[in-house]
């Protein structure tokens, strides 16, 4: 923390709010009141009295209290608007006639943009038939010391993010994304509870790395002076609960990824895993459905609009085999028996990047993702990858060459991964070893081998699909905006 400048080098609108708040001290007032008398909040005042025709007044009395967003002080008559968190406005006046002229000088001397103000009165309407509060008493609630920025003068992008406070003050659509993640998490915890799912905490401390391919963060507990990291994933101590006998179970909490930093990308996320014992890839599936339909709704309308193009959540949700894509777009038969000659010359006919070694696999799936996943408009499960892609998945028993996997396409950006989940203690043990061993070799993101996990599945894990979907991603596709946006205070690097 660095010590404020002393006050001669401050500017002068900070100086001045500075010498106001020693006035309201040295008078014997205060300048920032422990409480003070509200009897109704200002959503409430319009609700109930929001009826008055133009000129009408009423013996009801009010205290409110909010920001100042508007002040015009005039000889015999101040107006004031008052703002309150969710930016519900209402009108007080201040009138020579009802606080008499020692309170209606001292409100001129005293009171800025950006103050919070308790005021008193009467609930009337104005004679240009606005809803207003005549105020017969007014109390300062708290000063504000700096002013209220200028949106479209001092609120940069970057500034809006850095400070995101002031950002909430002066701009609704930042107070809006706050409410509309807690609709979302509301909408998402309803829908799973709905069909029997336990929401669970598990430890964000971990002494090994699963659950993903990712860098972590790194720390140390003293008591047991241990090394430990911070999550990157939340799956294998939820799939230990199923184990357990916990047949439904999700989380909603934070990752963290020690990696890049872009509009799709923050090194702290907040992910939803949910596991369905007895369940697969395609039970999981239509719950991800119905997760997105209960956040659309939340969002007003089951059509988006992307760049894109219209996203219809009320269409068909469809389920397309990587290989069938491929052959789609490349116009050529494409199966998981193409030879990778033949891939390599597909991929350079369509000037397809590869790296020297891949096997026929991987070019399939560089294809798919060159080819054809931007233009996956429309909810797509795609389906059947070769097992290069995801090397813990399941492998198909009818053709352990495939997985049983998918990944929902939107708008050409993946929005969400299901599984039928690999429960094999065996074959995890041997994956995992195979990790364990890139992690040896130097790959920072290669997982690590997690005995208690593999203890876990041991003791039998029944069949199980399991769903990861990132929440600050889903946000993005609804809202239109990029991941800074979504998160309140998201990590910005330090001033200077």
């Amino acid at each position: 923390m660095t010590d404020a400048p002393p006050e001669p080098d401050l500017p002068e609108q900070l100086r001045i709010r500075r010498q106001k708040r020693e006035r309201i001290l040295a008078s014997g007032g205060q300048a920032y009141p422990v409480s003070l008398p509200v009897t109704h909040t200002i959503g409430e005042v319009r609700r109930r009295w929001g009826h008055l025709a133009t000129g009408e007044e009423t013996a009801d009395v009010v205290g409110v209290a909010g920001r100042v967003v508007f002040i015009r002080n005039t000889g015999k008559l101040c107006f004031v608007t008052l703002q309150e968190g969710d930016g519900t406005r209402l009108q007080a006046m201040i009138s020579l006639a009802e606080v008499g002229e020692e309170s209606l000088a001292e409100w001129k001397a005293t009171v800025d943009l950006g103050d919070h103000v308790f005021v008193e009165g009467r609930v009337i309407s104005s004679r240009r038939g606005e809803l207003s509060v005549m105020a017969t008493r007014w109390r300062m609630a708290s000063k504000a010391l700096r002013p209220l920025p200028v949106l479209h003068k001092d609120m940069s992008e970057e500034s809006r993010v850095r400070q995101r406070y002031a950002d909430l003050i002066v701009r609704p659509e930042a107070r809006d994304m706050v409410r509309r993640k807690a609709a979302t998490l509301r909408a998402i915890r309803r829908t799973l509870d709905e069909r029997g799912f336990v929401e669970v905490e598990t430890p964000i401390l971990q002494l090994v790395q699963g659950g993903a391919a990712a860098r972590p963060f790194r720390t140390h507990m003293n008591a047991f002076d241990e090394d430990l990291i911070l999550r990157i994933a939340l799956e294998l101590n939820l799939k230990k609960a199923v184990v357990g006998g916990v047949d439904r179970v999700y989380e909603l909490g934070r990752n963290f990824r020690n990696e890049g930093v872009d509009s799709t990308h923050s090194p702290e996320f907040t992910m939803l895993e949910f596991y369905e014992a007895w369940g697969d890839q395609r039970s999981v599936a239509e719950i991800t459905r119905q997760i997105f339909l209960a956040v659309a709704d939340v969002f007003g309308s089951r059509r988006i609009e992307t760049p894109s193009g219209t996203v219809d959540l009320d269409g068909e949700w469809t389920w397309l085999p990587v290989h069938d894509a491929v052959a789609k777009a490349t116009g050529e038969p494409v199966t998981v028996d193409t030879d990778l000659d033949t891939l390599r010359i597909l991929a350079t006919r369509h000037d397809v990047h590869l790296e020297p070694g891949w096997s026929a696999g991987k070019v399939v799936i560089a294809l798919f993702e060159e080819l054809v996943e931007k233009d996956l408009l429309q909810p797509t499960f795609v389906c059947d990858y070769p097992a290069e892609a995801q090397p813990l998945a399941r492998r198909r028993s009818d053709d352990p060459r495939l997985i049983e996997a998918w990944d929902l396409l939107i708008a050409g950006v993946e929005r969400g991964t299901g599984f039928s989940e690999l429960v094999d203690p065996v074959v995890q043990r041997e994956v995992l070893t195979e990790q364990s061993l890139r992690a040896a070799a130097g790959d920072a993101e290669a997982m690590s081998l997690d005995e208690d996990f593999l203890r876990a599945l041991e003791y039998g894990a029944p069949p199980m699909g399991g769903v990861g979907i990132g929440i600050d991603r889903l946000i993005m596709l609804f809202a239109g905006v990029g991941i800074r946006e979504t998160i309140l205070f998201p990590h910005v690097k330090p001033e200077g």
